[in-house]
Parts: C-alpha cells; sequence; structure tokens
C-alpha cells in the first residue's frame, strides 16, 4: 500500500470518526424533534459522512477490499481516544488493551 492509498483510506476514517463525534455532540445538545434534524452539529456530522464516503471510495479505487476494510478498526481507536478527550468518557486500562491489539492488528494486515 502506498503512503498515498493509506492517506485516502486514513482520511476517510477519520471523517467517519469526527461524524461519530459530532453527532453525539449533538445528541447532548437534547433537541427535540425537527429540531434535531437541524442542530449543527448533527448537520456537520453527516457532512462528515459524505465527505468521507467520497474520499474512501478514491481510497478503495487504490487499494484491495481485503486490505482497506480492516482499516475501518482505526475509527474505534480515533474515536476512543477523542471521545476521552473531548466527551469526558473514560478510558481504562482493558480499552486502552483493546485499542493496541487493534493497531497491532491493523498494521499486520497493512503488510500483508
Amino acid at each position: 500500500m502506498t503512503l498515498a492509498s493509506f492517506a485516502f483510506l486514513f482520511a476517510g476514517v477519520l471523517l467517519n470518526a469526527g461524524a461519530q463525534l459530532l453527532l453525539k455532540a449533538g445528541t447532548n445538545a437534547q433537541p427535540l424533534g425537527l429540531a434535531l434534524a437541524i442542530e449543527p452539529h448533527i448537520l456537520g456530522g453527516l457532512a462528515c459522512y459524505v465527505v468521507s464516503v467520497v474520499v474512501w471510495v478514491i481510497g478503495l479505487s487504490k487499494v484491495p477490499v481485503s486490505i482497506a476494510y480492516p482499516m475501518l478498526s482505526l475509527g474505534y481507536v480515533v474515536n476512543a481516544i477523542a471521545a476521552y478527550y473531548l466527551l469526558g468518557e473514560a478510558l481504562n486500562a482493558m480499552r486502552l488493551a483493546g485499542i493496541g491489539v487493534i493497531i497491532a492488528g491493523v498494521l499486520i494486515v497493512a503488510r500483508s
């Protein structure tokens, strides 16, 4: 996998993770009904999803899906760390161990 291909895939992962964080922030604002549909964080999250799909498709055009798809696991890593810092969510030893396993697995697949 080239650096450019990895960059497209990782950008897609980051955008997808950003979308999740924005959606969570939008739900924390607790709007009701139609207000939820126009809440800025929700709209930003949906926009991130749209862009992430475009970037991901570009990445898939350059890398076999059997290598690209496991890269989505990095989204768990990004989200767990970002949620810890941005949303105050727990990041205990067991979760950190799982993150380490995910990173090791992605590295193994990327080098195969």
